[in-house]
């Protein structure tokens, strides 16, 4: 699986060079691992601009500016807050041309009602020509244990980025 993970990193930081793009992360239930993955591509210096792990709410409103009273109305784990994420990485990573941000319930605990174990939800942004940001974000249910929800939330965020770049030709 890691070397899937390593192909569409280089694969995502092709189509970032093409159109001299910069990505900034925000992770969550990640942990990291899509900034990791991303930083182990050589030469990764010249598209990846920065990234963060803010797995707690704390961190979510400090380091990204995820409003409380939106993490108090829809938790966490939902399309809001993977969007604020997505808008305040560009918020705070100015030469960063598009986000990804991901937030969700990894296991084997954590689940509540309508959020399920495996559910993750991605938030993308892009600073437009114009300097405005444009969010959006999708979400998935993954299955399996921690180590293979974590690593498909992975593969996915990255191949949705390509495929977001892609579409904008």
């Amino acid at each position: 699986m890691w070397d899937h993970i390593e192909d569409l990193s280089a694969s995502l930081g092709q189509a970032l060079l093409a159109r001299q793009a910069w990505l900034a992360t925000a992770e969550s239930c990640t942990g990291g691992l899509i900034a990791g993955a991303v930083t182990s591509i050589a030469g990764s210096s010249q598209w990846f601009d920065r990234g963060w792990v803010t797995y707690s709410n704390h961190a979510k409103r400090d380091e990204l500016d995820v409003p409380a009273a939106l993490l108090q109305a829809h938790g966490a784990v939902s399309a809001e807050v993977a969007e604020a994420m997505a808008s305040g990485v560009l918020r705070h990573a100015p030469h960063a041309t598009m986000s990804l941000t991901t937030t969700g319930i990894a296991g084997p605990g954590g689940a509540t009602p309508g959020k399920p174990v495996g559910l993750v939800w991605f938030g993308f942004g892009q600073r437009l020509e114009d300097g405005t940001v444009q969010v959006q974000s999708a979400s998935v249910v993954f299955p399996g244990d921690r180590q293979a929800v974590r690593l498909a939330a992975v593969s996915h965020a990255l191949e949705s980025a390509i495929r977001i770049l892609a579409d904008k030709r």
